[in-house]
């Protein structure tokens, strides 16, 4: 009969054991789901948000280099090269074109995509304003492309640099959110490492506990047989 409780005790240690391991491995499992998430939410950080986040600032530099060289046509007496003022316009709408396309391969959330949009379409019409600029200023017509410059121009520009500004803060908001999101899961990380390491002390009080009902056992085993 004591060899009989001895088993059955035996069984259920085993059977606490299995569920013990079972919620190891389960742990584990989500503890490699979370450090995955992890490297994804860097990866997204570097590539979605920071690197973004420079070729804004580059596409800012390249239009204000835009309007430096209409200003300095405009506010000068000196005659520019109407062949140099052309490419070189044209260089710096290279650059923002290419920037903006670059941009727009990155994940872009909804608030970021109607801003993007909203720029695209000043940029465009900076183009065309640029064109009329360039047409009268070499038509001798300075007086009109000045006023053009004046009532439009500066405007368009500086709502070009709004929208430019509110992608830089959408940006910075929505890295934000991804370091906020990457502690959580740093966070459940540390709660994972916790119970690993409490299961495997509450495995080895089992181990201990086995072993020493094993030695109550043979000790009763052995008193009995001298009896």
């Amino acid at each position: 009969m004591r060899f009989a409780y001895s088993v059955k005790q035996k069984v259920k240690i085993a059977v606490l054991l299995f569920f013990i391991m079972t919620c190891s491995v389960l742990i584990r499992i989500l503890e490699d789901k979370s450090v995955k998430n992890m490297n994804e939410s860097f990866i997204t950080l570097y590539n979605d948000r920071l690197i973004p986040a420079m070729d804004l600032y580059h596409i800012v530099e390249n239009l204000y280099a835009r309007r430096n060289i209409i200003e300095s046509v405009l506010y000068s007496n000196a005659v520019a090269d109407e062949l140099g003022l052309k490419h070189n316009l044209s260089r710096y709408n290279h650059n923002i074109d290419s920037l903006l396309q670059k941009y727009e391969k990155t994940y872009l959330v909804q608030q970021e995509k109607v801003q993007l949009q909203d720029l695209k379409q000043n940029l465009s019409s900076i183009l065309r304003m640029e064109q009329d600029l360039v047409s009268n200023i070499y038509n001798n017509q300075a007086a009109a492309a000045l006023r053009l410059y004046e009532d439009r121009g500066k405007r368009m520009f500086s709502s070009a640099t709004m929208h430019l500004t509110k992608l830089i803060d959408t940006q910075k908001q929505v890295g934000n959110e991804i370091i906020e999101q990457t502690e959580k899961i740093v966070s459940g990380t540390k709660i994972y490492s916790n119970l690993q390491l409490a299961l495997a002390i509450l495995i080895g009080i089992l181990i201990v506990g086995i072993l020493f009902t094993s030695n109550v056992v043979n000790i009763r085993n052995d008193k009995y047989n001298l009896n």
